[in-house]
């Protein structure tokens, strides 16, 4: 895993093999800021990554000026390693928070410009997903709610679903908060 844009583009990123993650490939990332490149002003917007594992996205928008990186998972090992990553490297704007990400969704108020989720494949709930995010209104107004998930899996089915681009088992399915006219 690397930094691929930024102020620590290449930066390797060696976090400890027990940790329980499926990072997101450098492939698929790659992709993934590129596609967000052409689409958001990635300095001084607020993300929200949830099931942030090793924080390899979390780090990647600070790297990119994000104005706050807000990191949650449930293992106190990623978020220990996310914390230390981000202090080394002087990332002042990333928030970690050691929660399940369903009951952390259910206490937000905050909004963001974009929110990404990367939960476990196997977890049932990804579906509920866009229904909280969209429900609790938490993306300002143009902001993306982005969900990586196994290629197979569907989302389209909720109305503010606006593609999906799959890199191989992987995929990530685009929602926008639609701007007030």
């Amino acid at each position: 895993m690397r930094i691929i844009g930024g102020r620590l583009k290449g930066l390797r990123l060696n976090p400890p093999k027990n940790l329980p993650v499926r990072p997101t490939t450098d492939l698929a990332k790659e992709a993934l800021f590129n596609i967000l490149q052409n689409q958001v002003e990635l300095e001084d917007i607020k993300v929200l990554d949830l099931f942030s594992g090793t924080g390899n996205l979390a780090l990647e928008f600070a790297s990119r000026f994000a104005k706050s990186v807000t990191a949650v998972d449930r293992s106190i090992h990623c978020v220990n390693y996310l914390k230390d990553t981000a202090r080394q490297h002087g990332l002042t704007q990333i928030t970690t928070f050691k929660a399940d990400v369903f009951k952390y969704l259910e206490l937000e108020t905050e909004q963001y410009n974009l929110i990404f989720a990367d939960p476990p494949y196997d977890l049932s709930r990804i579906p509920e997903l866009p229904k909280i995010v969209f429900d609790k209104n938490l993306l300002l107004p143009g902001g993306l709610l982005i969900i990586e998930h196994q290629s197979l899996q569907n989302l389209s089915n909720h109305p503010n679903f606006t593609e999906q681009r799959r890199y191989g088992h992987s995929s990530f399915s685009f929602f926008e908060m639609k701007s007030e006219a």
